[in-house]
């Protein structure tokens, strides 16, 4: 199979099923920005982080392939792109469970700290124009409410992660106050 078609020399790309659209369509930029929020978490895992990180990044990875391919298939879910709604409680308990280990937050933090957060902070700044594009596809075309609450919880997870990768580095959150923002 060769990697250049040429079919998308025309500015279009194919939807699942053979539809044709603009690159710059909503729904292309909706799938685009989870492939490349998919790209990010793989940066971060490549970070090397501890055991449980990489298990929930390996898993969200899984889990925004499903998300581009049913966001690249309007009207039919493409076989073997499961996305389960458990997914979003599994979110939630990952989230409980690093938050154990971290200080309370106090208020806005500076995204960094070590490379590994930083990595996650960067996937959660993509979760969020994923989101923001989702939410824009939601407006001209039916998608899934699932989908908008998954990628907000991913979100949310993605930060708390960030955090736990600095607890486990002995790097503290670093608070957006001082230092030149804001006093």
């Amino acid at each position: 199979m060769s990697i250049y078609t040429k079919r998308g020399d025309d500015g279009t790309t194919g939807l699942i099923g053979g539809t044709r659209r603009a690159k710059d369509d909503v729904r292309i930029e909706a799938y685009g920005t989870v492939d490349e929020l998919s790209s990010a978490v793989g940066a971060a895992l490549a970070e090397g982080q501890d055991a449980l990180v990489d298990r929930v990044l390996r898993v969200v990875q899984c889990d925004l392939f499903a998300l581009s391919a049913r966001l690249a298939s309007p009207g039919k879910v493409p076989e073997g792109a499961r996305l389960e709604e458990r997914r979003e409680a599994e979110l939630e308990a990952t989230i409980d469970e690093v938050d154990r280990h971290v200080p309370a937050l106090q208020g806005f933090i500076r995204p960094g700290g070590c490379r590994a957060a930083a990595a996650l902070h960067m996937a959660r700044t993509i979760c969020r124009r994923a989101e923001r594009r989702v939410v824009a596809l939601h407006r001209a075309e039916t998608v899934d409410p699932f989908h908008l609450r998954y990628l907000n919880r991913l979100a949310d997870a993605l930060f708390s992660l960030a955090r736990y990768a600095n607890w486990k580095a002995g790097v503290p959150d670093e608070p957006l106050t001082g230092s030149g923002c804001g006093e």
